[in-house]
């Protein structure tokens, strides 16, 4: 089950999160309990609390990649979630959050957003985990408010500086996208097996493009401003992130996949300067590890939660 919460991000801006729980389990025979006076929290019943009332555990909040939306952490969340409060958060100009015309799209902006979060869902001390420009957003918030994050997880993010170039690269790439799309099966195949940037085809990355993209009047078109994206990843085009590294006190996992984004030498390098960094890598996966390899990807993360997030031991600031 899912259930939207909204927020308030900096500027006043409407963010969507987004709640999951595992349904109750019912046994062969029985019938599942009714409702709880939390059903309208979307809390199951039957997980050990008074009352039949899941109590809410330590919270883990899912940062999703540029372009990407919190549904992509749904299998995720899911899994977390029979031992924490998971929440996945659309960060602006993403999913169902608000996208303003004129931004802001700097680093500031997402790291406020997600401590707004944290703090008006009651979330903290949280696990943070990030993809991408996500898992930026979460090591820059651990740096900033080491109070709020008792655990981060840093999945195919650079901490380098990837220089003009790259940005051209992407305005190219853009560019190039035969939209609209008729189709979504349209989408799933370009993205996944015919766009050119493409070394082999990749089933998952069509299904992460299919998930943000929304029918219009003459086919199916990006959720989100193509021309806002690149806004959002200038800084890290022209700014190099090491020393917010090096400011997470907290324990933080980095994950690469093995053909992503983050190569194997700036991955360790990362791993040295962070205070108390651990190192993890996804055979068989690209950038987009959870949805190429989830089995894996949870296998990586699974026993780094266990060790430094146990379910049972961290107290809610709210």
């Amino acid at each position: 089950m899912v259930r939207r919460i909204d927020v308030t991000g900096s500027g006043g801006l409407r963010l969507a999160a987004w709640e999951y729980t595992d349904p109750p389990k019912v046994l062969p025979g029985r019938r599942a309990s009714g409702p709880g006076p939390d059903a309208r929290a979307g809390v199951p019943p039957g997980r050990g609390a008074p009352g039949g009332e899941r109590p809410p555990g330590p919270a883990v909040l899912l940062l999703h990649g540029l372009m990407g939306r919190a549904s992509h952490w749904a299998p995720t969340a899911r899994w977390l979630s029979d031992r924490y409060r998971a929440v996945g958060l659309d960060q602006r100009g993403h999913g169902r959050s608000d996208k303003p015309e004129h931004g802001p799209f700097d680093r500031d902006a997402f790291v406020d957003d997600a401590e707004a979060a944290i703090e008006q869902l009651g979330l903290g001390p949280v696990a943070l985990i990030g993809h991408s420009m996500g898992a930026l957003t979460a090591w820059q918030l651990a740096a900033r408010r080491p109070d709020l994050v008792r655990a981060l997880v840093i999945c195919d993010m650079r901490a380098s500086a990837l220089g003009e170039h790259s940005q051209r690269q992407w305005e190219a790439w853009f560019r190039s996208w035969p939209l609209p799309f008729a189709t979504l099966a349209d989408v799933r195949r370009w993205f996944g097996a015919e766009d050119p940037v493409l070394e082999r085809p990749s089933p998952s990355r069509g299904e992460f493009y299919a998930e943000v993209m929304a029918e219009r009047a003459d086919g199916w078109r990006p959720v989100f401003s193509r021309r806002q994206m690149l806004q959002a990843r200038e800084a890290w085009v022209h700014d190099a992130h090491w020393d917010e590294l090096a400011q997470v006190c907290c324990p933080a996992l980095v994950v690469r996949g093995v053909d992503g984004e983050l190569g194997r030498a700036e991955a360790q390098e990362m791993v040295r300067v962070l205070p108390r960094g651990e190192y993890a890598e996804v055979a068989d996966a690209g950038h987009l590890v959870h949805h190429d390899q989830p089995a894996a990807w949870r296998r990586a993360v699974d026993p780094f939660l266990a060790r430094h997030f146990p379910a049972d031991a961290v107290p809610h600031l709210g």
